[in-house]
């Protein structure tokens, strides 16, 4: 793990966390002295974040909590690393890193650029991209096919419904030829 400091001639000074050598990041991202990462050891990402918490305010008046933890929950609903991430806006990683951990707060262009990478517009970046469970329940029942099975759905037993599930998936990963 290392520690940010002010960059030189657009190149990223940084200091290990483990044998406090300060240094030029290497294209490696392995400290010159005791050839560890540089970069914290990131979590695998197994599932989608939880829901959003809501905009907490911290000790000077402004609330970041739901802006960071809607950074984080997108970018792993997204199925992405803080480095890709970061790769997708073109900035270091531990910018993502500080904005997730309120360390940093984004500027426009900058909220702007995470919002393109995580493929949301400002606004939902802003809420955590979370639409509201009533909007997707009417949003799926305006679908025809959708509308036309539902009444049929609830008089089959467990072992229909995974017969035809099985029957779907089948039929979108081989779909048959049409006469």
């Amino acid at each position: 793990m290392a520690t940010t400091l002010t960059p030189v001639d657009s190149r990223e000074v940084v200091r290990c966390d483990r044998c406090l050598l300060v240094q030029f990041r290497t294209t490696n991202n392995l400290c010159r002295r005791c050839h560890l990462s540089l970069d914290e050891e990131e979590p695998e990402i197994v599932a989608p974040a939880a829901e959003v918490l809501p905009m907490s305010v911290n000790g000077n008046g402004h609330g970041h909590l739901n802006l960071a933890h809607s950074i984080r929950s997108l970018r792993l609903r997204n199925g992405l690393s803080q480095r890709q991430l970061a790769l997708r806006m073109s900035v270091p990683r531990t910018y993502v890193s500080k904005i997730e951990n309120e360390k940093a707060t984004p500027t426009l262009s900058s909220l702007e650029r995470l919002a393109r990478a995580l493929e949301v517009n400002v606004p939902e970046l802003l809420c955590g991209g979370e639409r509201n469970r009533q909007e997707e329940v009417r949003e799926l029942m305006e679908d025809q096919f959708v509308g036309e099975i539902l009444p049929f759905v609830a008089q089959l037993n467990g072992m229909q419904m995974s017969s035809i599930l099985a029957q779907v998936r089948d039929l979108t990963v081989r779909p048959r030829r049409s006469a």
